[in-house]
């Protein structure tokens, strides 16, 4: 009887161990699939970057897999070039994740964000500084050769306060629930959290590279669409021209 038992204990795992296996195999960050490696917003959202393709990092800078995924991200988006236009948004599941925001919207104010951006990861996550007072704040940047009063004026200003706004209004209309998240094109969210959901536990940096593989797919996906509806509207106003001459 004993021995029955173990045998269908093995049984169920190997058959579980099986369709795990296929699901994996099945999974493929290179062709990904909506519901799987990425996933579709019900509501399309605008964006502001003209023919070219948008992409949207939603971060905060205290997340651990966010610091884990910086270098690769600033590496891909750096090898994309003008294919895209890249652009962070710090988000805040709770109050006291604001003052993290306006570092960085007024470090972009100030036109020192991409410079700072891995300097403060590093400060957080390396050297286990706390940066999530106003005061905190003003000292690391001080520290870091940005005049202290022209950054404090700019940390409260109605400008920085109207972006922190802006990012609750898109946190709510991406529905991030997490991060880091990417936006591609105001259509598309992925993550290497959404593509191991698809591809089962990998260490994280094989999840980085999947994420990325998606992030290149989506982008060549979404600038095919825009050639293909510019296409018709550049006939149109060909032929228009054309009809003004006769």
């Amino acid at each position: 009887m004993r021995s029955t038992h173990n045998f269908l204990q093995k049984l169920i795992a190997t058959l579980g161990l099986g369709l795990g296996l296929m699901a994996a195999a099945h999974a493929s960050p290179a062709a990904p699939v909506n519901g799987a490696e990425y996933r579709t917003l019900e509501k399309v959202q605008t964006t502001d970057s003209g023919k070219k393709v948008e992409v949207t990092e939603f971060f905060w800078y205290s997340c651990p897999h966010c610091n884990a995924f910086e270098p690769a991200l600033a590496d891909w988006v750096k090898k994309q070039g003008d294919n895209i236009v890249f652009k962070r948004v710090p988000v805040a599941f709770r109050e006291s994740f604001q003052p993290q925001q306006r570092l960085y919207y007024a470090l972009e104010a100030m036109g020192k964000a991409d410079e700072m951006q891995k300097k403060v990861f590093q400060a957080i996550h390396v050297e286990r500084k706390n940066l999530d007072t106003d005061a905190a704040i003003a000292d690391f940047v001080a520290a870091h050769g940005i005049d202290r009063k022209k950054f404090v004026d700019v940390y409260g200003s109605f400008g920085v306060q109207s972006k922190v706004r802006r990012a609750a209004q898109l946190q709510e209309a991406y529905k991030i629930d997490g991060v880091p998240m990417i936006a591609i094109d105001g259509r598309f969210m992925t993550s290497p959290s959404i593509v191991g959901t698809a591809i089962g536990n990998q260490p994280e940096n094989t999840l980085q590279v999947a994420a990325l593989q998606v992030m290149d797919w989506l982008v060549a996906k979404s600038a095919k669409e825009h050639k293909s509806a510019a296409a018709p509207a550049a006939t149109a106003g060909t032929q228009v021209a054309a009809n003004g001459k006769k």
